[in-house]
């Protein structure tokens, strides 16, 4: 797609999000500064309310609000790969939805952890029930796209003596998946650019178009073998090398059309 015609279809994107104000949890969409609450399942034809609120003023949590389960790729990226050569299928792992963090909220580095790494990520966010699916059919299932953080602890991940074996702790620890703040329904996400954050530092900086697997081909793959269902998120993967955070550090994700994920770190 053209750049003209790419920047307009992703002005025409609806953004969708999950706010707190008052006692009041709701889907909203947001509308530049406004948002417009919504009633029902985000994936069944919600519809509006009539009320509107100031996004200023409403606090936002991370989009999806209980995942029956969240799966992310490793070694998705060109950048990230070095030398290795580029993985013939996707690779998925598991991530608690119980890691999951609002924007703005905190990453707190758990006891024993000491080299915790940022990855900034493109996250699918399923809306049609997949299964056994085909490339082709594969986009009619998604929903859209969020910015996600796939926080991992290094030692945990890659250390021969004491590594995890299904990494549980190094990429499942509490608030180790924020996601958010919005996600973008009608984006096309194969040429975004996705940039990584930290104290103001652009650390990381790359474009979906550079995924090893793109978006329906892992939706497709993983259906294959697993049922995925309205909410079900996939991290789709981090480009180039990573550092470590520490106490007081702001990560922020950016992505082109979806805005910017921020996080500090406790």
């Amino acid at each position: 797609m053209a750049p003209a015609a790419a920047a307009l279809a992703q002005s025409k994107a609806v953004k969708y999000c999950r706010f707190k104000k008052g006692n009041v949890v709701a889907f909203g969409i947001v509308d530049g500064d406004t948002v417009r609450q919504l009633s029902g399942d985000l994936f069944a034809s919600p519809k509006e309310t009539g009320a509107k609120h100031k996004l200023s003023e409403v606090k936002l949590l991370h989009p999806v609000a209980a995942p029956s389960k969240i799966l992310a790729l490793a070694g998705n990226y060109r950048s990230h790969l070095g030398s290795a050569p580029p993985r013939p299928n996707p690779e998925p792992f598991f991530k608690p939805p119980s890691c999951l963090q609002n924007p703005e909220d905190p990453i707190f580095i758990p006891p024993g952890a000491k080299d915790v790494h940022y990855e900034g990520e493109l996250v699918i966010v399923i809306g049609r029930k997949a299964s056994r699916i085909t490339v082709e059919q594969a986009r009619d299932h998604i929903f859209g796209v969020t910015c996600g953080n796939d926080v991992s602890e290094r030692i945990w991940q890659n250390d021969p003596k004491i590594k995890d074996v299904q990494w549980w702790r190094a990429k499942g620890a509490d608030t180790f998946g924020p996601i958010g703040p919005v996600i973008a329904r009608g984006i096309d996400y194969a040429n975004l650019k996705i940039m990584t954050r930290l104290n103001g530092k652009v650390v990381q900086d790359d474009h979906t178009s550079h995924l090893v697997h793109n978006c329906e081909t892992t939706v497709s793959f993983i259906s294959q073998s697993m049922t995925l269902f309205p909410g079900d998120l996939i991290f789709t993967g981090t480009s180039g090398s990573t550092l470590p955070m520490k106490s007081g550090d702001t990560v922020e994700v950016e992505i082109e059309g979806i805005g910017i994920l921020r996080n500090k770190v406790a």
